[in-house]
């Protein structure tokens, strides 16, 4: 398909998909492989049952 052919929403997506894939190599995730501490999980599961109770 070119260009030409596609609709706006086509052609937005693509953008779209093509920078999330430009950012994701020249970024990547920083956390990747590190561990989360223990402490920090149990104060996760705490904030989030908390925000359950609204």
């Amino acid at each position: 398909m070119q260009v030409k052919d596609m609709t706006v929403e086509q052609l937005t997506d693509l953008i779209r998909h093509i920078v999330e894939q430009c950012l994701d190599e020249y970024f990547g995730d920083p956390d990747e492989g590190k561990e989360i501490k223990e402490e920090v999980k149990q104060r996760l599961m705490e904030f989030r049952k908390g925000k359950e109770t609204y």
